[in-house]
């Protein structure tokens, strides 16, 4: 029996609006910032606590044990899964195998990645050919095609029917956040920015997946440990988001009123200060300080995480007049919003427990509601279009 939290029983919340409203502005979440700086980041104080010779996942993808608790083993899946949309949209413990990570996720018969697993993952063709070939009926299964070896990828045949069902099936853009953290343990992390761009470009300027903006701003971008690729993200979804003013991901825009003069930073301390500095020692209490430090409690250290992040992007909440953003490091006020009336554009609460994977509610949430979107047209489109 798989067990969840409270939380991660929670469903995604992206319920439409009266076209007459204005759209509700988005607020981020501390949550997420908190999870994706920790994965950005490598784990920050993560310890292998299984033995290395296990290497469960590794052993899936050599064809040599099948995925629990179903009993199915990865050629199968590959061969007769693929193109079954019913099989894969409803099944729920497949994606943990298909995409392993270094977090305990839904299913507690996967076992997490270890730093020595995804080092003899990438050393082991067979393991890669088919941990692509996932990856593309997992592309397939959204609408999407993988056209290079550079991880670029356009819209496949059946993108009109998977797009409008990616749309209402909400669950999936958890599978897709696990699905880019996973590329990144396993040696694609330069597939990564190809796919959120496209997606971006989907929700944004053709909308053709509208409701998959908040997740894809909110994580998919957060997923890239480049800065500048997720800067370059970010500045493009800017120069398209409507209303632009409720666009509250990046760095805030520099305002500065007419005529006056930008502050200079403070200089560098002179030779004096410096020599100074240097002259002192530290007290003998820093060491008491120090392992004290260890006893802080985990909301005080996920705060901590939250700043950090802030610090190193800058890309943090916008705070604005009126602007209820929830800053990285505040989240009773993130946990407020997640509590709030449902927005249009709101579809990953990210309340979790230590060490559970955001990107795993998704088979909690389709337990208890086993959504299926219809699928529809979304209009046409030529990939060649993609900026």
């Amino acid at each position: 029996m798989l067990l969840a939290s409270s939380q991660e029983m929670r469903e995604p919340t992206n319920v439409g609006t009266d076209s007459t409203e204005a759209p509700a502005k988005p607020k981020r979440s501390f949550y997420a910032a908190r999870d994706l700086y920790k994965y950005r980041h490598q784990y920050p104080n993560f310890k292998d606590i299984r033995y290395q010779n296990d290497l469960s996942n590794l052993r899936f993808y050599k064809n040599k044990i099948p995925f629990k608790p179903d009993g199915v083993y990865i050629e199968e899946v590959l061969n007769k899964w693929k193109g079954d949309y019913e099989k894969l949209e409803h099944n729920h413990t497949y994606i943990q195998w298909l995409f392993p990570l270094r977090e305990q996720g839904l299913n507690f018969y996967a076992k997490e990645l270890t730093t020595y697993e995804i080092e003899e993952f990438k050393k082991t063709k067979e393991a890669i050919r088919r941990f692509l070939l996932a990856y593309k009926m997992m592309l397939e299964f959204f609408g999407i095609k993988l056209i290079d070896k550079t991880g670029n990828v356009a819209r496949a045949v059946n993108w009109q029917e998977r797009f409008q069902h990616l749309n209402e099936s909400q669950h999936n853009y958890l599978r897709i956040t696990r699905i880019l953290k996973s590329l990144g343990e396993l040696g694609y992390e330069s597939f990564k920015s190809p796919l959120v761009k496209f997606i971006l470009h989907e929700a944004l300027v053709e909308n053709t997946i509208p409701n998959i903006k908040q997740s894809a701003l909110e994580y998919f971008v957060y997923t890239i440990r480049d800065r500048r690729e997720r800067r370059k993200l970010l500045r493009f979804a800017q120069k398209h988001y409507t209303p632009s003013e409720n666009f509250i991901w990046g760095p805030p825009r520099k305002t500065q009123p007419e005529g006056s003069k930008a502050q200079k930073p403070p200089g560098p301390p002179t030779a004096g200060q410096q020599g100074q500095t240097s002259m002192h020692k530290k007290p003998k209490e820093s060491k008491n300080a120090s392992s004290a430090a260890h006893g802080v409690s985990k909301a005080a250290e996920d705060k901590k995480v939250a700043s950090k992040e802030a610090a190193e992007e800058t890309d943090k909440p916008r705070a604005e007049p009126g602007s209820e953003a929830a800053q990285p490091g505040e989240p009773e006020q993130d946990g407020a919003a997640d509590d709030s009336s449902p927005r249009a554009e709101q579809t990953h609460p990210e309340e979790q427990k230590e060490n559970v994977s955001p990107s795993e509610k998704d088979e909690a949430a389709d337990s208890r509601s086993q959504d299926g979107g219809s699928p529809g047209d979304a209009g046409a489109h030529d990939a060649a279009a993609l900026p």
